[in-house]
């Protein structure tokens, strides 16, 4: 489909695209900006609308499925509405002290992270240090599966490690 076939199918259909969007969005703005969207999302892909059929059916779909998309992304986006002021007491005192039992802990810890093999240990620690799983698997010259395999195994056998040697009430402590 050509630019101009685009707009001559698009054009007749711009008032019943908004009414649409109004109705999915309750805004005007909001609609406004769906409609954009929509638009844009459309021209991008004006060359995979076969020729024949329904173009007003096609772009509401298209309409539809970004208010869909957008709606998801709102709801599970966290939403803070809040001062952060309102927020300080998660950071007051929470210091940990360096006590005997908890030092000797974490050297223990790091001693069977350290015992891990390294097709184990490299993930499982980038993972840790805060690198993305695309990340490692560039890092590491090995595909994005197998790097969350890797890191799965790492943590089960870890797992197993801390039930042998401090039971199963460490595990369930957070």
């Amino acid at each position: 489909m050509t630019t101009l076939e685009f707009n001559n199918k698009y054009q007749p259909l711009e008032a019943l695209l908004f009414a649409f969007a109004m109705k999915l969005t309750r805004n005007t703005t909001n609609a406004q900006d769906l409609m954009q969207e929509t638009l844009c999302r459309a021209f991008k892909n004006k060359d995979r609308f076969l020729v024949g059929t329904n173009f007003k059916a096609w772009i509401t779909t298209i309409m539809r499925n970004n208010f869909i998309n957008d709606y998801r992304k709102r709801k599970t986006r966290n939403k803070v509405e809040a001062p952060i002021e309102d927020f300080s007491y998660f950071v007051e005192n929470k210091s940990v002290e360096g006590n005997a039992n908890s030092i000797i802990m974490m050297k223990e810890l790091t001693r069977m992270v350290e015992s891990l093999a390294d097709d184990f240990k490299k993930p499982f620690n980038m993972y840790n240090e805060g690198f993305h799983y695309d990340e490692i698997a560039a890092s590491m010259n090995i595909p994005i599966g197998t790097v969350k395999s890797r890191i799965f195994f790492a943590r089960k056998k870890l797992k197993s490690m801390v039930r042998a040697r401090y039971g199963t009430a460490l595990l369930h402590r957070a």
